[in-house]
């Protein structure tokens, strides 16, 4: 149960750099901190103390098996979630490109 409580303080450190952070690298890696928490929580979700592989032979019964459904989910959020990094840099970049700062409260004064 505490790693469920910690995977929710790591979600917690991302949310706060998210909407607390002035700055968009801040906040990009903030996303990126709420992410990696997310994927712990699910593949924390499969998890089984002494659990074994989903594998199973002929007259084999395994009762203690990891679920692997979370690890695959998980293996497409990492996917999904460095192309939405890409793509949040790649904005990044060009809105420094095009006013010369990071931070949003002079992004939102400027106008152009």
């Amino acid at each position: 149960m505490m790693l469920y409580f910690l995977c929710l303080v790591l979600f917690c450190v991302g949310l706060y750099g998210v909407l607390r952070k002035r700055n968009l690298v801040k906040i990009i890696i903030g996303l990126g901190i709420m992410e990696y928490a997310m994927n712990l929580f699910f593949v924390l979700l499969g998890y089984r103390f002494n659990g074994r592989a989903p594998i199973v032979a002929k007259d084999q019964n395994i009762l203690n098996m990891v679920d692997p459904l979370p690890q695959a989910l998980v293996l497409t959020s990492i996917v999904i979630g460095l192309g939405v990094t890409a793509l949040v840099i790649s904005i990044a970049i060009r809105i420094y490109e095009k006013y010369g700062t990071f931070d949003i409260t002079k992004i939102k004064r400027l106008k152009g």
